[in-house]
């Protein structure tokens, strides 16, 4: 059989559990087609990985690169370090969707949360979306990793309740950020972020929005997922 790619006599670790072992590895179409003896395949191209090891992507599924993907098509430090994937939108905070006017705000609780500059991410972030799908549109460019990108329980909040986002959340409220999560959802979101971490508090000390959303909130948002077919919180 042909394949368009062999990488022959690597020392295979498939993230299993099993022991290492030594052997060939065919890929055709970007898919793995075979795994084992593969002398007598042939290949438009063959890497040698003697005295290398094979495995799988490495997913990083904490990140928050949610700003810096804006200028660092690299995604670095982790792309450095065999990162092959990386998850952001994690604790809840990220930069979309995003009322116009209230970027700063969004910044700051990033800044305050996980120790971002927030110079760098104005310097750095061109803005101009409103929606999570339309801040997608903008990520929608080649990288050296694959990105992936989860819908933000802050950023959500603060996008329907505005100043409000601090208080419990009316009936009504629910059912928008609700609905919000699920138009994410379908434009890509790979799943929903919150925090419930009491170390993560804003600059003047409040827990960040969301941080104790009652149970009713909290099944409101679920219920966008049963109009898609995957994704976490």
């Amino acid at each position: 059989m042909s394949y368009d790619l062999i990488i022959t006599g690597g020392k295979v670790v498939d993230g299993t559990g099993s022991a290492p072992y030594k052997t060939d590895v065919a890929i055709k179409d970007g898919v793995i087609a075979k795994v084992g003896d593969l002398s007598e395949a042939v290949s438009a191209d063959v890497i040698n990985a003697d005295n290398r090891i094979v495995t799988p992507g490495f997913v990083d599924i904490h990140t928050h690169f949610d700003g810096q993907v804006c200028w660092d098509k690299e995604v670095t430090p982790s792309s450095w370090h065999g990162v092959t994937t990386i998850v952001m939108g994690n604790c809840g905070v990220g930069f979309a969707p995003v009322r116009p006017g209230t970027e700063n705000e969004l910044v700051e609780l990033m800044e305050s949360v996980e120790d971002i500059p927030g110079t760098a991410l104005h310097e750095g972030i061109p803005w101009g979306w409103e929606t999570f799908a339309e801040y997608l549109d903008v990520m929608d460019t080649p990288y050296a990793i694959d990105i992936a990108a989860q819908a933000p329980h802050v950023a959500i909040r603060h996008f329907v309740m505005g100043e409000r986002c601090y208080d419990d959340a009316t009936a009504e409220d629910m059912q928008q950020m609700s609905h919000i999560t699920k138009e994410a959802l379908q434009a890509g979101a790979v799943g929903f972020s919150t925090s419930r971490f009491y170390g993560h508090r804003d600059k003047a000390g409040n827990l960040v929005p969301g941080t104790n959303a009652s149970s009713d909130e909290m099944i409101a948002i679920a219920e966008a997922f049963s109009h898609v077919d995957h994704g976490a919180i």
